[in-house]
């Protein structure tokens, strides 16, 4: 069964398309109102994200372009130290799109919500003639409560702050390239797609004064840092010994000339502290779910101008400047 124009028009053949995959999928109570927009029950400052997915391939090992609209979303709002709570999606699909593959990616996106813990409760869906765009787009937009103020942010780091990551870098990044164009040699790459959600809260509760949060999808680890020195007009530095990078994708990237630094994560965010709460933060990120490969890789400093220094393994340093352009494109 494809998907025909007429799925988008708004008559019978949309409202068939509605129930039969995303009300099945994304039940709840809601969303089965089926009202113009969706009333939601929150409490205090509210935190707002939203993001498009365009995804090449739709599917891949470890994620998916369903799984990416909803981790992706869940979080940019964590970042702001909040709790994601409500979802809303947008389709566009391309006239003569295999039904199958939009039930897989629903069923995708209704899993990584139920496991994030956040409900889709609103959203839409366009049709367009075939070649107007490449299968399935999607548009995630949520929201959550803040659970802290201030929350943490890009502006907000400080000279002596410690720099973590809660895992490896690179993953997503290199996954989808090698499935895209049938990279053999990395056959045992995973994309790192995850909701942080959760560790987010812990880090939070459990060690508190987090100065800021991000995570380093486009552009990978080196941009976000380069970010992050911008918004708060400092320096960086990072041990590159001391950043995670899992074997196979060092390799891949060694065959490829890429830089694991500059590749796109997407379960994997960026903590900056106080030093003297590293190790606490450290120990939460270890034991959360998505965080057992987590480190300390370097700190902020004072710098006349914002920069980003990497120490290398031979022992010398150079900087890392932001990604020009893109490194990999449709990745997320």
């Amino acid at each position: 069964m494809k998907i025909l124009l007429d799925s988008g028009s708004g008559g019978r053949a949309s409202q068939r398309l509605i129930a039969d995959v995303f009300l099945r999928h994304f039940d709840n109570g809601i969303l089965r109102r089926m009202d113009d927009a969706a009333l939601l029950d929150l409490n205090g400052p509210v935190v707002m994200s939203t993001d498009g997915y365009t995804v090449t391939p739709l599917f891949f090992p470890g994620g998916s372009i369903g799984t990416l609209a909803v981790h992706g979303t869940v979080n940019d709002i964590s970042m702001l130290g909040a709790r994601p709570r409500y979802l809303s999606c947008a389709f566009i699909l391309e006239e003569g799109l295999d039904m199958d593959v939009l039930e897989r990616a629903a069923a995708d996106m209704a899993l990584a919500a139920r496991r994030a813990g956040v409900e889709i409760v609103t959203g839409d869906t366009k049709v367009v003639p075939r070649g107007a765009c490449d299968g399935m787009f999607i548009t995630t937009a949520g929201v959550g409560e803040a659970l802290t103020d201030p929350a943490p942010s890009g502006h907000a780091a400080r000279p002596g702050d410690a720099v973590l990551v809660s895992g490896s870098m690179g993953d997503h990044g290199l996954t989808v390239m090698a499935r895209r164009d049938g990279l053999t040699f990395a056959a045992d790459v995973i994309s790192d797609s995850a909701p942080l959600n959760r560790m987010v809260e812990r880090l939070i509760a459990e060690v508190g004064d987090i100065h800021t949060l991000r995570d380093p999808t486009r552009g990978g680890l080196a941009t976000t840092l380069n970010e992050i020195a911008e918004q708060s007009g400092v320096g960086c530095v990072i041990d590159e010994s001391a950043v995670p990078v899992h074997e196979s994708v060092r390799a891949g990237c060694d065959v490829l000339g890429l830089d694991p630094l500059y590749l796109a994560n997407e379960g994997k965010l960026i903590c900056v502290l106080p030093r003297e709460k590293a190790q606490a933060a450290l120990d939460v990120m270890r034991s959360c779910e998505f965080g057992a490969e987590a480190a300390v890789i370097g700190e902020i400093t004072v710098a006349e101008k914002p920069r980003v220094e990497l120490r290398t393994f031979m022992g010398g340093s150079r900087l890392l400047s932001m990604l020009e352009g893109a490194q990999l494109p449709r990745i997320c």
